[in-house]
């Protein structure tokens, strides 16, 4: 595969940046989307006796936890250990609680298991990650309560 020229023939900047993390180990992968949209009710993250990660603890809770093996957040961004992880916060004036992760049902609580009920798309990003773009369909009205399910959606 032939490398990306500009107009004059010469490496781009994101063919110049990849060449640099390759040869000079300039760490430019070092920062990027690392971060998971949805951490709790991952098996990971799961320390209940029965073994049932979808309902050791709800996404209410979620936003109480420091995780053990990972973080997650809206349009995250880390560095590769995720020692420093920065995401969105949203509120829409609304719900009672910022929003910070996907909301999403669990197995006892859904069809099948886990379902996201947001709408959110990559839509680009270079291989350094020095340009990305997201998108969140973010809802203007209050966020509604499923029946049988306390206060989680935000």
């Amino acid at each position: 595969m032939k490398a990306q020229t500009n107009t004059v023939g010469r490496p781009g900047a994101e063919q110049q940046r990849l060449a640099a993390a390759r040869e000079q180990k300039i760490p430019w992968k070092k920062w990027g989307p690392y971060l998971s949209e949805r951490q709790w009710g991952t098996v990971r993250e799961d320390y209940s006796e029965a073994g049932n990660a979808w309902d050791y603890f709800s996404h209410d809770q979620a936003r109480s936890r420091a995780y053990h093996w990972g973080e997650d957040g809206l349009a995250g961004f880390s560095e590769d250990k995720q020692q420093l992880c920065f995401a969105l916060a949203l509120w829409n004036g609304k719900d009672p609680i910022l929003k910070e992760r996907l909301f999403g049902l669990t197995n006892s609580e859904a069809n099948h298991g886990e379902d996201v009920k947001e709408y959110y798309f990559y839509l680009d990003s270079t291989p350094t990650h020095s340009y990305m773009k997201w998108l969140y369909k973010y809802p203007h009205a209050a966020a509604p309560t499923p029946r049988g399910i306390p206060f989680a959606l935000a």
